[in-house]
């Protein structure tokens, strides 16, 4: 289906600049096509009522994107250098198909418009499945605090023991953090979710009296971008809230992996991994490896990277389109592809993960309850800094209160002992419902 870009007027460009300029794009357009197809039937109701089109043409388009869409799904369509894009393998399967109703159904937009309105559409798709990936994250970390309401772990400042825990709060902990992660996506897909259609290269169609709205409604965009120059002016930036929000979920996962790597490690003995989700040493017959978690803390560094890349494009150009900005679409596609995958890692993490009991009741160091120690004399009238140096003093009072059951000394919801999932799970269900 190669052939000459559908902007050739009559000078065949270098090899080398048809390969720099397209750069990955074919590989990314691939992913784009079903959307951009879903996107280009929309428009073209939209010339229907424009005047463009009459309603026999498309049908006839209709059926044509049909036939794209089967091909598409037994890979019978590739994106070569060649043809740049897959607005231009859209276009010429139509021609190829319908004659002279495909040549007509770029009127009245760009590909500046087009590939902004395919990645949006592209993105708020993956956005809902990362949501989903995210909520059951969150359930399973809930899940996790539920049957461990006892289980004692010692809590770290400064990588020194500090105080009582248990692996519920540790749990819990996390699925907290990570409801408000899974909000900043869903503000992320709320913030894409406006079509760019009718904006053309960024100052509007002359002559023709496009249909935004109606083709937006078609599509499922919650809103409008009104004004035409808003449309590039807002590249990169809504690609970077995007990335933003997905780069929040991976610091919280980075510190969670962080602990898993720690806790497995022989020196802890808190947790371990099931040898399915280990790996060996070429030179250690021993070494069983906690590579997944490692590359699950390391992810958060390369969404950064992506994040990077999202901040600096758009920094300092003039407005109106620049193709600069092309790099955009790769940076964000490749964000959501990566966090996917350290979703799903993540989960079957937690699943092959078992706690030591053994290990972790041996760490139930007295001195953790130093602070509990000095406490308990406070509830009895006693000045704060009088009990602190009189604790500090007399650590057989320490062995006193790490005798007694958490709930005793915690009486707080959301403390060792009082661990309860329920105001998670009720704010996890409100916060999808949106």
């Amino acid at each position: 289906m190669s052939d000459r870009p559908i902007w050739f007027k009559g000078t065949e460009a270098a090899s080398w600049v048809t390969r720099f300029t397209v750069g990955d794009d074919p590989m990314w357009d691939m992913m784009l096509l079903p959307f951009d197809a879903a996107a280009s039937l929309a428009h073209a109701a939209g010339l229907v009522t424009a005047g463009i089109l009459t309603e026999d043409e498309l049908t006839r388009l209709d059926a044509a994107f049909t036939e794209l869409g089967d091909a598409f799904e037994n890979g019978e369509i590739e994106i070569s250098i060649e043809d740049e894009d897959c607005h231009t393998v859209i276009e010429r399967f139509l021609t190829q198909k319908v004659g002279d109703v495909g040549k007509k159904i770029h009127t009245g937009r760009s590909r500046n418009d087009q590939v902004v309105a395919a990645l949006r559409l592209w993105l708020r798709f993956n956005l809902n499945d990362l949501a989903a990936e995210v909520e059951m994250l969150i359930e399973q970390l809930a899940d996790m605090a539920d049957v461990n309401q006892d289980q004692f772990l010692p809590g770290y400042t400064h990588m020194q023991r500090a105080m009582p825990s248990t692996v519920a709060l540790w749990a819990a902990g996390y699925a907290e953090v990570l409801i408000d992660d899974l909000d900043l996506i869903l503000q992320a897909k709320k913030r894409i979710n406006a079509s760019p259609l009718g904006s053309g290269a960024g100052y509007g169609i002359p002559h023709i009296d496009l249909p935004r709205q109606e083709v937006a409604d078609i599509l499922g965009f919650e809103r409008l971008q009104e004004n035409v120059t808003s449309v590039q002016l807002s590249r990169g930036k809504y690609e970077l809230e995007v990335v933003h929000a997905l780069l929040q979920g991976a610091a919280t996962i980075n510190r969670l992996a962080s602990d898993i790597v720690l806790y497995s490690s022989s020196e802890f003995g808190f947790v371990q991994l099931n040898d399915a989700l280990t790996t060996g040493s070429s030179i250690m017959p021993q070494k069983k490896n906690p590579d997944i978690a490692e590359l699950a803390r390391a992810t958060m560094h390369r969404l950064s990277g992506e994040f990077q890349v999202l901040l600096g494009i758009p920094a300092n150009l003039p407005s109106g389109y620049h193709r600069d900005l092309q790099l955009t679409k790769g940076a964000v596609m490749k964000a959501v592809l990566i966090q996917k995958d350290l979703l799903e890692a993540t989960r079957g993490l937690l699943t092959g993960l078992s706690f030591q009991t053994k290990n972790l009741d041996k760490a139930r160091d007295p001195d953790l309850f130093a602070t509990a120690a000095a406490l308990s004399e406070v509830v009895g009238g006693k000045p704060f800094r009088e009990a602190y140096r009189d604790a500090a003093e007399n650590p057989s009072k320490w062995v006193e209160q790490a005798k007694m059951n958490l709930s005793e000394a915690y009486t707080t919801v959301g403390t060792p002992g009082n661990v309860s999932t329920k105001s998670i799970r009720s704010r996890l269900g409100q916060i999808m419902k949106r």
